[in-house]
């Protein structure tokens, strides 16, 4: 499948990369930076935390030093990381002379990319606060007709984003997203490379690739975000953290911890499929 991808890229055009988790990505576009030349940029959201190497399963130290990468590790746990924040830093990587390979699983990153994002003002904690006490049925009552026909009513994190925008600007989420600007990139200016590896296969993919982050020492790792751990935080709720946190707080067993981590992950893996097949459909789809 390597080669075919190889074959079939436009050398002139930046490369962007999707799939679900452990399906190769990463290492996919080493080969192509290495082989063709260019530098690697990362769009997946965990992997942007500077807490998470092993649990996010971002390159390691050989990789970096086999190939430029951009965008991995260099956000704090405190500090707020959306959409929009990857896009802003994503712009000023695209100022270097040097083709992009644009590699994640995050697909709200490469919407953002090919189809612009709204220009939202910084919503206040003080605001996000409320929103957090309040029950879901509460906020979706005081939404906009028109944001309660274009979202998932049932995702309290989409539900709870509108309201905030809502309560905070005085416009609703719609308002803003008729304002959005020109995306960075457009589709036929691309090399677009979705994998779509077989489920059975992806799950065994999944298994080993937990059981190696075990023998890294992703537990250290975990742990030593135990004095800072905030369940509500971003970091907090990366594939693996609350399992190994739940074990290492003696809430449960590693077995368990394990079983309830690669369970955790092989569900991450199919609302990531179900995402690429509802928003990327125009993608060049490569199976294994």
């Amino acid at each position: 499948m390597i080669n075919d991808i190889l074959n079939s890229l436009d050398t002139e055009k930046p490369i962007l990369i999707a799939g679900p988790t452990a399906s190769g990505k990463s290492n996919l576009a080493l080969t192509i930076a290495n082989k063709l030349g260019g530098i690697i940029v990362n769009a997946d959201s965990m992997q942007v935390l500077n807490c998470w190497k092993i649990l996010s399963a971002r390159p390691s130290n050989q990789d970096l030093l086999d190939a430029n990468h951009f965008l991995y590790g260099h956000i704090g746990i405190n500090e707020p990381y959306s959409a929009g924040h990857w896009l802003r830093d994503l712009k000023k990587v695209l100022k270097t002379p040097h083709r992009p390979i644009i590699v994640g699983g995050t697909g709200l990153y490469f919407n953002a990319l090919l189809n612009g994002l709204a220009e939202i003002p910084e919503i206040k904690d003080s605001v996000k606060k409320i929103a957090n006490e309040l029950e879901l049925e509460d906020m979706v009552l005081a939404l906009d007709d028109q944001v309660k026909a274009k979202i998932d009513l049932k995702n309290r994190a989409r539900v709870q984003r509108a309201w905030e925008v809502q309560e905070a600007t005085g416009e609703s989420l719609v308002h803003w997203q008729s304002k959005t600007p020109p995306p960075l990139m457009q589709l036929e200016e691309v090399n677009t490379v979705l994998l779509d590896i077989p489920k059975t296969e992806l799950d065994l993919k999944i298994t080993k690739r937990f059981d190696q982050m075990l023998n890294l020492g992703v537990l250290d790792e975990v742990k030593a975000m135990e004095t800072h751990w905030d369940s509500k935080k971003i970091f907090s709720k990366a594939i693996g953290a609350p399992q190994l946190m739940s074990y290492l707080k003696k809430e449960t067993n590693l077995t368990e911890a394990r079983a309830n981590s690669i369970i955790a992950s092989r569900q991450y893996a199919k609302r990531q499929r179900t995402f690429f097949k509802k928003n990327m459909i125009k993608w060049t789809t490569y199976r294994q």
